[in-house]
């Protein structure tokens, strides 16, 4: 069985991130079509943020190296200010120190046939980048995220630093795998000579997560007693995901005598700015509609997404070319689905593919209002449109595990 060096910083124990989901299935799955991983990670002590419930997932003859490496923003910093270096491209830059050398130490250990490595930490693909250098290996670049975006990054040394990571990743790795049909037209646009090692692989759902999950609507007690519950289960960013208009939509609505107190909530969980959401509720005068909850297990929140009601999507128009990877999760709970998204992005392009039509612009209180106030009518009357069965079928993770292995087999063929 060929190998394969997988640089991922979101891994388990890592918690907060649906990142993790894409590396640790991959991880899980590729052996089935003849590649073993070795992961090389970042210790513990770089996470905000840890849980023990997707340890166990790992399977156990994988090799997995936990490198040196620090958050800039909680290590370095000196009453809460820290030297803008250490924090570019980002705040675990060093973790190229630790992670390089112990990387060429499991190449000569374990004699892998390939590299991969995943951002939105820009840190990693630096790692790919010194790594294939110094070894001559092949290198897959796995982009579940655009890196140089309009706006992005704010500060113009760390957007400038983006910009080398990018172009040389683009220019160095043997195939750039980016997430969304949009993503990879731009990044084609961007780097024509590299247009044809550019390919899509979307984000899944891993099944064996929901084996254990059996949900009857008909008979399963509702998360709130006589309420609808709209579900947002993941970060609400301030910007790509800010749900403001969301709000001033419930307001219009209840001043209408559309909504009522104890009708319906919207729950957020495991948001990672509760106090936004929170401000922003008593703002708009909509607190009675909004809970806001803690993070749970991973299994947990998908038995939640089952329960609900519905589940919401929060996408801005700037994130066009992305697709939260929730949205995979959310497609196999089989629930019905609010999309607040720009009607041209990927996000919204996945919804109506998968039969979701109910999609209004985050943006537009208008539209917001109107398609709310006609969703929770669908609801009451049981006629909600839920995702189509086949489309679902085939946004499994392990369809995307035989993906990657196909890619793999492409850059580091058979000798």
């Amino acid at each position: 069985m060929k190998k394969v060096l997988m640089i991922a910083y979101h891994f388990p124990p890592q918690t907060g991130s649906s990142g993790i989901q894409r590396t640790l299935r991959f991880v899980q799955q590729l052996p089935e079509f003849g590649w073993e991983p070795i992961v090389l990670t970042a210790h513990p002590r770089a996470y905000e943020r840890i849980s023990d419930d997707l340890l166990s997932d790992i399977p156990g003859r994988t090799v997995v190296k936990r490198a040196f490496a620090l958050d800039t923003g909680r290590h370095l910093a000196v009453r809460g200010r820290y030297p803008g270096f250490l924090a570019r491209p980002d705040r675990w830059v060093t973790w190229k120190f630790g992670a390089v050398p112990a990387g060429l130490a499991l190449i000569r250990k374990y004699q892998p046939q390939a590299i991969w490595s995943t951002y939105p930490i820009a840190t990693a693909h630096a790692i790919g980048i010194e790594l294939s250098s110094r070894s001559g290996l092949p290198w897959i670049a796995d982009f579940r995220d655009p890196m140089v975006q309009p706006g992005y990054p704010p500060h113009p040394t760390t957007l400038m630093k983006f910009q080398q990571i990018e172009e040389a990743t683009i220019q160095k790795s043997h195939l750039s795998i980016f997430t969304t049909p949009g993503a990879a037209r731009e990044y084609r646009r961007r780097y024509p000579a590299a247009a044809d090692r550019i390919v899509v692989l979307e984000n899944g759902f891993d099944e064996a997560s929901f084996a254990g999950i059996v949900f009857d609507p008909t008979t399963a007690a509702p998360l709130n007693r006589n309420a609808i519950t709209l579900l947002h289960s993941g970060v609400v960013y301030p910007s790509e995901r800010d749900p403001t208009q969301l709000f001033a939509a419930i307001a219009r609505l209840v001043a209408q005598r559309r909504l009522k107190p104890g009708e319906f909530l919207i729950r957020f969980r495991a948001a990672g700015h509760d106090e936004f959401l929170r401000e922003l509720a008593h703002r708009n005068s909509v607190d009675a509609f909004i809970e806001v909850m803690p993070p749970i297990s991973y299994g947990a929140a998908l038995e939640e997404m089952h329960a609900a009601e519905a589940l919401l999507v929060l996408q801005a128009a700037d994130c066009n070319d992305q697709i939260p990877a929730k949205v995979y999760e959310y497609l196999r709970a089989g629930r019905p689905i609010l999309a607040l998204t720009d009607p041209i992005g990927d996000t919204a392009g996945v919804m109506r593919d998968a039969g979701i039509d109910m999609v209004a612009r985050l943006d537009s209180v208008d539209e917001i209002a109107e398609t709310l106030d006609r969703f929770i009518g669908l609801i009451r009357s049981g006629r909600a449109p839920v995702p189509d069965p086949q489309y679902v079928a085939d946004a499994s993770r392990r369809g995307r595990a035989q993906s990657l292995a196909s890619f793999l087999d492409r850059v580091a063929p058979a000798q």
